[in-house]
């Protein structure tokens, strides 16, 4: 096997024997079939569109199927090899519709699940060029990402034909050629376009998301939730598919069982028609890298929508599963019929006692914060308010995630933080105090309600006139999934600068696109600028010269400088190359005071300092130029 998909993947670098989420090489491969069983799919329905043929059935299907390999998720073969064989007989049924023959389609039209079984379908596999492989994975794990939440989406009857249209093309993009090669004819520039236009999809899907949710369910309000539970039968949920709830809640009305939420079902609290249920009754337990620590005392039934399950271990007699979710052995619930789960939870004893508990805030979704938005600005106007932090995204087991938990104990009495998918676990108990009328800290929901953050800081930039990235506002930002992957992009798709992503950058990120050259005047050492380029750049091409990306009128001739490229390969195929004098800390802090006393002495005052230049090398800043205003359709 070899997987690298999520922030805890093994040395950093993939998982080649176990997945560090415990998933086996057999479901590892599976996963990597059902892919490449969907991009056999995607370019059969891209022909059929072509032709005026959609199939809404396997649009849907195709998402959901996608989903299922997302981490965390199915860890079931038997599921995995039916999603598989599921997607071969679609595209077999829709070959057939549209006369396809190997002659006229493409050769592997006759393919079955013995056969496709046979190919290396790895993502290491994608590329030999690192770069390109690097964006080829870029584009396929952001497109999990955006598969989840159309996935969510679809559940409650929101589609859009063209989303469905980019996530075939995206697929298909990825289909490897005759001789195994996937796609010779694209250039990393094609493929990074892709990645990009992944993070507008995202986009597109979450507004669904949105739709959907709050069409459902009501707009979310501020609600305060119990951290601590009732007498009486119980059962908790986790994932994310507030739809199974819904359900849920509706089955168990009068059976004098109680609802918890756990996880990034926390959310679900705030949503008028599910709060309305006198049953939902509080939250249990943190992120889901602690399930297996605090579920066993659970007293009730447990029941896991969508992701993120882990190995439920010694207590999986008292879990359930539902949608897409599969771990070998447990029961799993079919059209939302949850008779089962209901049975096991009158059968364990619940809580013998009432335990009050702490409470928490959630419910500042989109509604609540655009309608406070006129406050805000105002708060922000008078200096009440001084920066807006958003911090959080997906947690994980992984040391150095205390991080966001200090993060927020020390950020400013006259800052606002809000926060949203299972990151916010960290510190989602903590009592920041106020500012005006307005909590400290304000949960904006899942991850799928990263929408919300979204049009709320377009929504402040439209209204002080200025660009996004002029706000006083910072993105610190955990990652953990693919989920998180595909809003990144779409920050990046919308121009959203000054990210601060952790805790370690992904493993399926080539480091080698973008590197840094430093350069100096040649007589006294004293620093001139940085210049990051593209390696792949021949070096005769170099333009030297730079420009600030968010003002290209800022711009510093470079040329006939002296000059040193600044990074350094640490290992390569698992050996240290870097010298050990280079790793020494000691040395490490003398270069830093050493390259402190190259600076000008305007750039080292406290007062009126001026700014160190440092910017894109001209070509480079061309090409990222080209890209945005391809993507943005400007003529």
């Amino acid at each position: 096997m070899f997987c690298n998909q999520c922030e805890q993947t093994a040395k950093g670098t993939g998982c080649t024997v176990m997945g560090v989420c415990g998933k086996l090489a057999p479901v590892a491969d599976l996963q990597d079939h059902v892919i490449y069983a969907l991009r056999l799919l995607s370019r059969t329905a891209l022909k059929a569109r072509a032709k005026g043929v959609i199939e809404q059935d396997t649009d849907d299907f195709t998402v959901r199927a996608l989903f299922s390999t997302l981490t965390n998720v199915n860890f079931d073969p038997a599921a995995l090899e039916e999603v598989a064989r599921e997607a071969i007989r679609r595209r077999k049924a829709l070959a057939t519709k549209l006369g396809c023959t190997p002659d006229t389609c493409d050769a592997a039209v006759d393919a079955d699940w013995e056969s496709i079984r046979k190919v290396q379908a790895g993502t290491d596999r994608f590329s030999d060029d690192v770069n390109v492989r690097s964006a080829m994975q870029l584009l396929l794990y952001g497109l999990k990402g955006v598969a989840a939440y159309a996935d969510h989406a679809a559940i409650l009857g929101q589609r859009d034909p063209e989303l469905n249209a980019f996530v075939y093309e995206a697929l298909a993009a990825g289909m490897p050629d005759k001789d195994g090669t996937p796609d010779k004819a694209r250039s990393l520039e094609d493929w990074l376009d892709l990645v990009l236009r992944c993070g507008k999809a995202n986009l597109k899907a979450m507004e669904l998301l949105d739709a959907g949710n709050t069409k459902a369910f009501g707009d979310p309000v501020p609600t305060q939730v119990s951290l601590g539970h009732r007498q009486g039968k119980a059962i908790l949920v986790s994932g994310h598919d507030l739809e199974d709830l819904y359900e849920l809640l509706k089955q168990t009305q009068g059976t004098g069982i109680n609802i918890y939420t756990h996880g990034e079902m926390l959310p679900a609290h705030g949503y008028p028609v599910l709060k309305a249920f006198p049953h939902f009754v509080g939250h249990y337990g943190t992120a889901w890298q602690n399930q297996q620590k605090e579920l066993p005392g659970f007293p009730g039934a447990v029941l896991f929508t969508t992701n993120c399950i882990q190995n439920p271990k010694d207590y999986g007699g008292k879990v359930f599963t539902s949608g897409i979710v599969g771990w070998p052995g447990l029961v799993h619930i079919k059209n939302r019929d949850f008779a089962p789960l209901i049975l096991k939870a009158l059968e364990l004893p619940g809580f013998a006692e009432d335990a009050p508990g702490k409470e928490v805030t959630v419910g500042f979704g989109r509604k609540t914060l655009l309608d406070a938005a006129p406050a805000a600005l105002d708060a922000v106007k008078s200096g009440a308010v001084r920066h807006i932090f958003l911090v959080g995204g997906c947690d994980g087991a992984k040391p150095g995630r205390n991080y966001y938990t200090e993060f927020v104990e020390k950020t400013p009495q006259d800052t606002l933080i809000l926060t949203l998918a299972c990151g916010k676990f960290r510190f989602f108990d903590k009592d920041l105090g106020k500012i005006g009328p307005f909590p400290r800290l304000l949960d904006v929901g899942q991850c799928n309600d990263a929408y919300s953050a979204v049009k709320v800081a377009l929504a402040l930039a439209d209204a002080l006139k200025c660009g996004v990235n002029d706000l006083p506002l910072s993105l610190v930002l955990s990652w953990y999934e693919q989920k998180a992957v595909s809003i990144l992009l779409t920050l990046l798709h919308l121009g959203i600068r000054g990210i601060y992503l952790g805790p370690t950058l992904p493993a399926f990120v080539s480091p080698g696109v973008l590197d840094v050259r430093r350069y100096f005047y040649c007589g006294s050492g004293r620093l001139a600028g940085d210049m990051v380029f593209d390696v792949n750049a021949p070096g005769d091409k170099l333009r030297e010269v730079i420009v600030d990306p968010s003002d290209d009128l800022r711009q510093k001739n470079l040329s006939g400088l002296c000059s040193e490229t600044l990074l350094k390969p640490l290992a390569r195929d698992g050996r240290t190359v870097l010298d050990a004098s280079e790793r020494d800390a000691w040395a490490a802090r003398e270069r830093a005071q050493a390259g402190l006393a190259t600076l000008d002495e305007s750039q080292k005052r406290m007062l009126n300092a001026h700014t160190y230049p440092v910017g894109l090398e001209y070509g480079l800043f061309e090409r990222r130029r080209d890209l945005v205003v391809k993507l943005r359709g400007i003529a």
